[in-house]
């Protein structure tokens, strides 16, 4: 292998390094209960600030039913409050859930560290609040600057 292709290489390896560890960390944000609900919270309201929709329907991992069912009056609220808007019905999709967190046996197949997906009532406009996509997100947009600090 030449050299230059060595180095791209152990470059790459460093980067997904530091997001696979990234990614477990993310686990240990729903494992705060008392913080966990708080954030689901904050997601479910800006999901709905992004959706503008009156009618909206619900996933989130089972795991975490019962907390989001605890946080939706309040979410609901305060997005009705900041968009100055009437609240939207919100319709919790108890067939379909986000795949629950990674399990050691089973770390290949599709997981969820948490958060919400809320679509319009048609689906045609949905907004992916999980916390993976949101570190997918940051480390697209960062990736520049964390390969300039790793590598000088």
């Amino acid at each position: 292998m030449h050299p230059a292709s060595k180095f791209f290489k152990h470059k790459n390896d460093l980067v997904n390094t530091m997001k696979d560890s990234a990614s477990k960390e993310l686990l240990l944000v729903a494992k705060d209960k008392k913080a966990y609900k708080k954030l689901l919270k904050g997601l479910i309201v800006q999901s709905l600030l992004r959706l503008k929709e009156p009618l909206v329907l619900l996933r989130c991992r089972e795991t975490d039913l019962g907390l989001v069912e605890s946080v939706l009056e309040d979410a609901k609220r305060e997005y009705a409050q900041k968009a100055k808007v009437q609240a939207p019905k919100i319709t919790i999709d108890n067939r379909v859930h986000l795949p629950p967190p990674p399990s050691g046996a089973e770390s290949h197949g599709p997981s969820c560290a948490g958060g919400v997906v809320l679509a319009s009532q048609d689906g045609k406009i949905v907004c992916e609040n999980t916390l993976d996509a949101r570190l997918d997100v940051v480390f697209r947009q960062k990736l520049p600057e964390i390969r300039k600090h790793l590598l000088g």
